[in-house]
This record gives C-alpha cells, structure tokens and sequence, in this order.
C-alpha cells in the first residue's frame, strides 16, 4: 500500500473516531501526524511540527480570549437585550434579531457554538413564550451563527483565509464573508415565510420590560436531558468546548446571579471599544488580528482584572486544538506528497465541475457528522492542486467549500444543532430531533448543488 494512501485512511479513521467517540479531532490528528511522519514519511519532529499553523494559533487565541472577556463583564448580554430594545420587542421581528446577534458575535470572533450557546436559550424561550415555531428560531440562531462566520476578523474566516494564503492560493476576504452572510440569510428567509413568520405580525409586540428580563438570568427550569447527552446551555455562560463538532456540547457555568444586562458600566463601554477597535486595525490598518486581539484582551484584562480572571480559562482551546492538530497533519500530508497525489486524482475525474461539486458534498456530509472547521481544513489543501490547473476559480470554489461544510451545522448531530435541541423549552424532543434532522438532510442535499451552480459554475477567482 503506498504511502499516500496510508495517510488519507489514517485521517479517515481520525475524522470517525472523532465522530463516534467524542474525542477531539486536533488530539487525535496529533497523534496521527506522530504515527504516519515517524513510520510511514520518515519524519522527525522537526519535520513534523513544520506544519504547525504558529499564526492561526495566535489569531484563535486572541480573538477567543477577547470575546470570553466580553462574555464575562456582560458586554453580549447587554448587546442582547439592546437589540431587542431596537426593534421595541415586535415578535415577528424577534427571530430576525436573534439572526443578527448571533451573526454580529460570530462575526467580531465568538467560536460559533460559543454565539448559539449565548443566544439559543433566549431564542427558544422567546418562540415558546410567544407560539414561535422552534424550528424556525433554531434555525434563524444558527444561519445567523454562520452568516457572520467567515468576516476577516472572525473564527472561520481567518482560518480559511490564512489556509488559502498558506497554499498560495487566490483569495478574496470580502467574497468570501458576502457568500457566507448572503446564503445564510436566504435560507433564513425561505425558513421564515415556510414556517409561520408572516404570521407573527399579528401577534404585536413584547413588552420592553419582559424583553429586557428574559435572558439575563439562566432559565431556572430542569431541562431533562433529550438522549443526545447534550445539557442547555445558559444564554450567560461561558461557552461551550467547540472540540471535534459532533456528540455532547459541554456543558457550561452558570452565574449565580444574574447582573444588570440594560445599562452600560465602564467596563462594558471599554470592551465595546475594544471591539471596534479590533475591526478597524484589522480592516484599515491591515494588522495582525490575532496579536491585535490579545493586545486589547490584556488592556482590558489589567484595567478590570475582577472581571476577566477566568477569561484566559474560557480561551476555546478545544477549537485552538482542533485545528492546529488537523492542520499539522495536513501539513505530514504535504510532505508524504499525498496533498498532490489526491488532487491528480479528483482532476484526473476529467470533468472540472464534476469533481468541484463532488467535493462540496463530500464537505457537507462529513461536516453534518464532524468538525466543520476539520473538513474545511482538510480539504481546502486536498483542492490545491486541482484548482492550480486553472480550469475552476480558486475563489468561488473556495467559498463553496466553506460554506458546504459550515451551513450543514443546523444538524442535531452537530453542536450547534444540539445546542438549539437542548436548549428549547416545552418540545416532544423526540419530534424536534427529528424535525431538525430532517431539516438538515435537506440542507446537506440542496445546499451544496446551490453554491457550486452559484460559486464555482461562473469562475469566480
């Protein structure tokens, strides 16, 4: 057996046992560039550790430690409520706000899980209060988790960006995040006039004051737990572990008591400032968003140290894990010469679009089962050299890849998906289990043809 197919079962074996067993897939990939570099690429650890994404490390740890500060002073519960204040509590507006807070907190760089963890379980509450369809607002919290996942200063978008920059591929940052938001936002269109949202006109507004107390406080209600293993997260709770994307999200701390979310302090005002901050060095001045990230994390952290002492605790380093770990056996791969190899094969297809959309549904799929940060990081390299022959745009199938593999995360066996199933009040689990994976089944079937005819078809990049 040659050595290039050796290392694409290692890593299919990697990306099963991560889905079936829970284990985090960046330890596993670990492992994985251990074994096949010392005994199948000769490699020592020099060799190895070449391919340790030091600057993507760097960007996950700042932007995550960053927003755990803001989580822990209360900045996103009052983002929350002023939201809703915006809109004066209009129900039929509420599964919109909902859409544009979790893509607003993914978007300045909250882990996705972390986005749906905060806003679900308000979400949920507000449809169950209000005759909402619980479907619908799961489905609005995660397409808006994703819509803003992949701006240049966000999770996914710097991890993609920084991978298409690392193989020395085309890119285009703003296309990019517009394909991701513009999907999104079309699906949760769609999902909003199927599902009753016409209907909640009718229904008038919430009261201001309700608004601005039911999500500040955890629900006191005992959720049983639904058979997925999977605990409600607390909308002001630290943020789940994002580990390998599948099974049981982890479980979160709850505040014992529940602050003043409707007035600004200090600290709150100095990490709103922070994060247009962040933006701008980032987008203006063209900094480094990692080590920018961290500079205003600090600042924050010396002016208020009460109230981000646990924010270096909060750093998602399940997802820092993750990815350095997939990404340095992507980078064993490379060596081996299994990264060519495999791209000869899907161009050696013989029809370009074909195997273009070939690969967004092998992403889709997985990524309903795994790690949607593992797949994209996976196969945006295993594409290199089928796009290095010039007949399909790196950009659009770019962005195709991405979002094939991000927007298939409404599944319930992915943890944005559990999140949302865990988190609805007064649901037969059973039937929202099933209802959200039937949703996602559609969403794995239609999506992936959808953004190859859109993306890829025109030879964008």
């Amino acid at each position: 057996m040659s050595p290039e197919l050796i290392s694409i079962l290692v890593l299919v074996v990697v990306f099963v046992i991560a889905t079936t067993r829970s284990v985090n897939m960046g330890a596993l990939a670990f492992a994985a560039a251990f074994a096949v570099g010392e005994l199948v690429a000769d490699l020592d650890a020099d060799g190895i550790f070449a391919g340790f994404p030091g600057d993507l490390f760097v960007v996950l740890v700042g932007v995550t430690y960053l927003f755990a500060i803001a989580r822990a002073n209360g900045t996103t519960d009052w983002l929350v409520h002023a939201s809703i204040r915006l809109v004066r509590g209009r129900v039929a507006l509420i599964p919109w706000v909902m859409f544009a807070i979790t893509g607003a907190l993914t978007a300045i760089g909250a882990v996705s899980p972390a986005a749906v963890a905060i806003v679900a379980p308000i979400a949920l509450s507000f449809a169950a209060r209000y005759g909402i369809s619980p479907l619908l607002m799961g489905a609005m919290v995660v397409h808006g988790a994703q819509g803003g996942g992949f701006s240049p200063i966000s999770i996914y978008g710097t991890i993609v960006n920084g991978i298409v920059e690392r193989e020395h591929l085309p890119g285009n940052e703003v296309f990019l995040f517009l394909a991701s938001l513009i999907v999104n936002l079309v699906i949760a269109g769609v999902m909003f006039v199927l599902f009753g949202g016409l209907k909640l006109w009718a229904q008038g507004a919430v009261p201001l004051d309700e608004a601005a107390g039911s999500g500040g406080a955890p629900d006191k209600r005992d959720t049983p737990d639904d058979g997925t293993g999977t605990a409600p997260a607390p909308s002001s709770g630290a943020a789940p572990s994002s580990g390998s994307g599948t099974g049981p999200a982890t479980a979160v701390a709850i505040r014992t008591e529940a602050p003043d979310t409707t007035r600004l302090t200090p600290a709150r005002i100095a990490t709103l400032t922070a994060l247009v901050a962040l933006v701008v060095a980032v987008l203006a001045f063209d900094l480094d968003a990692g080590l920018t990230s961290i500079t205003l994390a600090v600042i924050l952290s010396a002016a208020w140290p009460e109230d981000s002492r646990r924010a270096v605790g909060q750093i998602a380093w399940s997802t820092v894990l993750l990815i350095c770990g997939v990404l340095t056996y992507v980078g064993v791969l490379e060596e081996i010469g299994t990264i060519k190899w495999a791209g000869e094969g899907v161009g050696g297809i013989g029809v370009p679009l074909l195997a273009a959309v070939l690969l967004c549904y092998i992403g889709a799929i997985v990524s309903a089962f795994a790690s949607s940060v593992g797949i994209m990081g996976a196969l945006i390299p295993l594409a290199v050299p089928f796009l290095a022959q010039g007949e399909i745009g790196a950009v659009g199938m770019v962005a195709a890849l991405a979002v094939s593999a991000t927007v298939v995360d409404v599944s319930p066996f992915s943890t944005n998906g559990a999140l949302v199933l865990a988190a609805a009040p007064d649901v037969d689990r059973e039937r929202f289990f099933r209802q959200l994976m039937i949703y996602g089944g559609i969403v794995v079937a239609v999506v992936p043809a959808v953004v190859w005819l859109v993306l890829v078809v025109p030879g964008f990049g």
